[in-house]
């Protein structure tokens, strides 16, 4: 779980992600704060203190969110490993769905998709255009047929995960990662999840920069590393 200033959600995320069910696994929960201000840092070490499935790392200074799940990757031990936002967009009651496929043998890794029929929240039309152009994009350079690239929910086999070496710090993770699985030749499933987006208002950090470092990353890491 990267977390970066949000101190108004992060507790009753880990709530549920703590009281969700994950198919008889056990719990391994990383949270990795990305230097934030706001008293989320001081809040989850707390918070740690009573759940010793919990462990908290924390990075000096901000590098984002690419940085902060590569730390992540690095110290967890389990055998799937599992992307959680903070924000409460992606709903954890969502994970027997997301670890199927894995537990079952079928996949390396597995996308939930908030656009293959789950319930969402109705906001921004140009950021699902712009959604849907970098998904198409991508699948163009990595010949698969994915629906939502940008997803925060991305399940991985632990082992393969480790294998690979991811660069981008910010949200550039989401086209690499993908390149790079393709390129690997991962058992790739995607399954319909809920969606619960944000308003800026609210918090939301992606932008159109992000969007266009998208683009550069699809080209770059369908060729090069």
């Amino acid at each position: 779980m990267p977390v970066f200033n949000e101190r108004r959600w992060v507790e009753e995320a880990i709530g549920r992600v703590l009281r969700a069910d994950l198919s008889g696994c056990a719990l391994e929960l990383l949270v990795v704060d990305d230097a934030s201000s706001d008293g989320t840092t001081d809040l989850v070490r707390a918070l740690a203190e009573h759940h010793p499935e919990m462990r908290l790392f924390e990075q000096r200074p901000n590098r984002g969110k690419g940085a902060a799940l590569r730390r992540g990757f690095e110290e967890a031990t389990g055998d799937v490993v599992l992307v959680q936002d903070a924000d409460l967009e992606y709903s954890p009651e969502d994970y027997p769905t997301l670890l199927r496929p894995i537990l079952d043998g079928r996949a390396d890794a597995v996308y939930g998709s908030r656009f293959l029929g789950g319930p969402h929240r109705v906001l921004y039309y140009w950021h699902s255009v712009g959604n849907w152009l970098i998904t198409t994009l991508s699948n163009m350079f990595t010949n698969l047929n994915l629906t939502d690239l940008e997803t925060c929910y991305k399940v991985f086999r632990a082992d393969l995960l480790k294998t690979i070496r991811t660069r981008q710090d910010r949200f550039g993770f989401e086209p690499e990662i993908t390149a790079k699985l393709a390129r690997a030749g991962a058992r790739i499933y995607e399954v319909p999840i809920s969606y619960a987006g944000r308003t800026y208002a609210e918090g939301k950090k992606i932008n159109w920069r992000d969007g266009v470092k998208a683009l550069w990353c699809i080209v770059r890491y369908a060729f090069f590393d």
